[in-house]
């Protein structure tokens, strides 16, 4: 069965759109209609993305932001309203790891850029596109975790700790968005064959970008009744 055009007309938003998990999720959602809206701060990564969107027959362009800053993503939710009056999709995917060394050797400055991007970046852009999706009484937020939210993570506690508190906020702002028709799901992947982390250089037995893309692209079809909440995603060979 072809998903084609499964999401025409809708308005997706990436972010970390630029390459990993993020450029796949965008590509699978445009091969299924939607118009992407590619989030990230690196125009040259977006910029070939968007080729690639465009050349497989898909529509997406550029959305530069930095995620970091309250005034950039307030600028790029009034331009959507202004230019869509719609948001149906947000995927919130950046994400920073700074692993590699315990808690009490990770410096403010780490602890801060991690917990800025990872959990504070996500806040402001429910709070920014949330209002659009209440007004239609309908949308998709999807948020990238890990399994590192659910376990501990030795030398890596910053991390860990910054997607523990992004699954606190995705399953607490799916109780206050439910009533209005919005969906708040958080997918959670182990081992991700990406650059996250430096990578390695035999990945072929981690989670592909393209196997959560699948999952985003499976959340953001459900049925009107139902409400998937989370989805762990874990590769099938142990490391």
């Amino acid at each position: 069965m072809s998903h084609r055009n499964t999401l025409d007309g809708q308005i997706a938003l990436v972010t970390g759109a630029g390459k990993g998990i993020g450029a796949a999720v965008s590509k699978r959602l445009a091969s299924m209609g939607a118009m992407i809206l590619l989030a990230a701060r690196d125009r040259e990564q977006l910029a070939a993305v968007q080729q690639e969107i465009a050349s497989a027959g898909g529509r997406a362009e550029p959305a530069p932001l930095d995620l970091r800053e309250e005034s950039s993503v307030a600028a790029l939710a009034q331009s959507v309203k202004e230019r869509f009056g719609r948001c149906d999709i947000l995927v919130n995917n950046a994400g920073i790891g700074i692993t590699g060394q315990p808690l009490h050797e990770t410096s403010p400055a780490a602890w801060d850029e991690m917990i800025s991007t990872n959990l504070r970046g996500p806040y402001l852009m429910i709070r920014a596109f949330a209002p659009l999706m209440i007004e239609a009484r309908a949308g998709h937020i999807v948020n990238i975790s890990s399994l590192a939210g659910h376990n501990p993570l030795k030398n890596g506690a910053a991390y860990s700790a910054s997607k523990w508190g992004l699954n606190g906020l995705t399953y607490s702002v799916a109780e206050e968005l439910r009533e209005y028709g919005i969906r708040v799901s958080a997918v959670a992947p182990g081992s991700v064959n990406t650059e996250f982390g430096g990578g390695s250089k035999d990945g072929s037995w981690k989670v592909q970008p393209e196997d959560v893309a699948h999952v985003v692209a499976m959340i953001v079809t459900q049925s009107p009744q139902s409400f998937v909440s989370e989805v762990k995603v874990r590769p099938l060979r142990k490391p």
